[in-house]
């Protein structure tokens, strides 16, 4: 631990960017502001203004064990323990897939059916499959106050993780979370039905990006030999789940449109809407019943 004189705010922020720029971390400035600021409780407004404030010792340890797990290729928000999602702060666990500024496409595609739903019906009602933190939930709700969300997911701790987000944020009066696969413990209907599933072919795992096959949650990831399990299952069950009218939004490999399509098209489901992601990859479709789709 550096000594007193060393303890500054400046020469803290100064010396976490090199250490990681050293680890070979891809945005060292980022990550050592964001460490800093959060665990001396202080704003990038203090590091202009007050670079020679003097940090206790209780917060220079704590930058310091955070330094060594980014150094060892932890990602940030882990270590911070949350990650900003749509402009709401979503507490992270271990069996919550960090959610990622690409699954905010679909976010913005499903919001217009989700509004228009709850004008038409005078409420929303939205199921999340496999919904980790809740962040695709939690978005919706946030933006239309008609709506109320069911997520499910088959992992207790992200279940604890989405309800309290969801208390967190203010909706937990509006968000159930239940323990289920996929559609096993579903009853009723909905006016949409949101997923990010798994879409990893298993055999490309491996090739991930440490950051996140080390630390995302294997079961988030791995989509079968082909990727597309969990839109087999989907695409078979959502129907029975499905207000008339109905939409289903969800989240795809960059090169899974065609496939993911033609599986929602054999049971009956045609595609209303495609987009792109930050990188204009092929992101996010969303289905609906024939008929709607081809007005």
């Amino acid at each position: 631990m550096p000594d007193a004189a060393e303890r500054t705010l400046g020469r803290t922020l100064r010396a976490a960017r090199a250490r990681l720029a050293e680890a070979g971390i891809e945005d060292p400035a980022l990550d050592a502001r964001l460490i800093v600021e959060h665990f001396s409780g202080t704003t990038r407004t203090d590091a202009i203004a007050s670079p020679d404030r003097l940090l206790g010792e209780a917060a220079s340890n704590a930058i310091e064990a955070a330094l060594r797990r980014r150094e060892a290729g932890e990602p940030v928000h882990r270590i911070l323990g949350f990650r900003e999602f749509y402009g709401l702060k979503l507490s992270l666990s271990p069996e919550t897939l960090e959610p990622r500024p690409d699954t905010e496409t679909l976010v913005d595609m499903a919001l217009p059916f989700a509004r228009e739903a709850a004008v038409r019906e005078g409420g929303c009602r939205i199921l999340d499959l496999g919904t980790g933190t809740g962040a695709i939930a939690l978005a919706l709700l946030s933006q239309v106050p008609q709506a109320a969300a069911v997520g499910v997911d088959v992992s207790q701790d992200a279940l604890a993780t989405a309800r309290r987000n969801a208390e967190q944020l203010g909706l937990g009066g509006r968000f159930v979370a239940l323990e289920s696969s996929w559609f096993a413990k579903i009853s009723g209907r909905f006016h949409l039905i949101v997923s990010n599933p798994p879409y990893i072919r298993s055999q490309d795992i491996e090739a991930l990006q440490p950051e996140v096959r080390g630390f995302d949650p294997r079961r988030a990831l791995d989509g079968g030999a082909d990727g597309l399990e969990a839109y087999r299952i989907i695409a078979a069950g959502a129907a029975a789940y499905l207000e008339d009218g109905g939409t289903v939004a969800l989240e795809i490999g960059f090169d899974q449109k065609a496939s993911v399509t033609d599986i929602f098209d054999k049971v009956g489901f045609g595609l209303i809407a495609a987009g792109q992601d930050l990188a204009g990859n092929d992101r996010v479709l969303l289905f609906g019943n024939r008929i709607k789709a081809l007005q």
